[in-house]
């Protein structure tokens, strides 16, 4: 799962502190099942993308509900499908 995070008013004022965000984000993704597996620093529309392999979207979205609660990133989360899992879903077309 891709979580792509933009920075409101209230993180950029303290865009500093953000890598420690980072740090406590990865800390709440493995309490609820999920490992932080990669995050990058983007140019463009969003400022931030996580990757992240929760076991459901149940909770890949209460993972992104704390993260987004306490006011310092938003969020738009993608969903997104192997390789084998596109084919296996191709193959499934009537």
């Amino acid at each position: 799962m891709r979580h792509e995070l933009a920075i409101p008013q209230q993180g950029a004022q303290t865009v500093k502190e953000s890598p420690d965000r980072v740090d406590r984000i990865a800390e709440q993704f493995e309490e609820m099942g999920d490992e932080l597996r990669e995050c990058y620093l983007l140019l463009g529309r969003f400022d931030t993308i996580t990757i992240s392999g929760f076991p459901d979207d149940e909770t890949a979205a209460q993972a992104i509900l704390a993260v987004t609660e306490q006011g310092n990133v938003s969020s738009e989360t993608v969903k997104a499908f192997s390789r084998e899992a596109m084919r296996d879903l191709i193959a499934g077309l009537p």
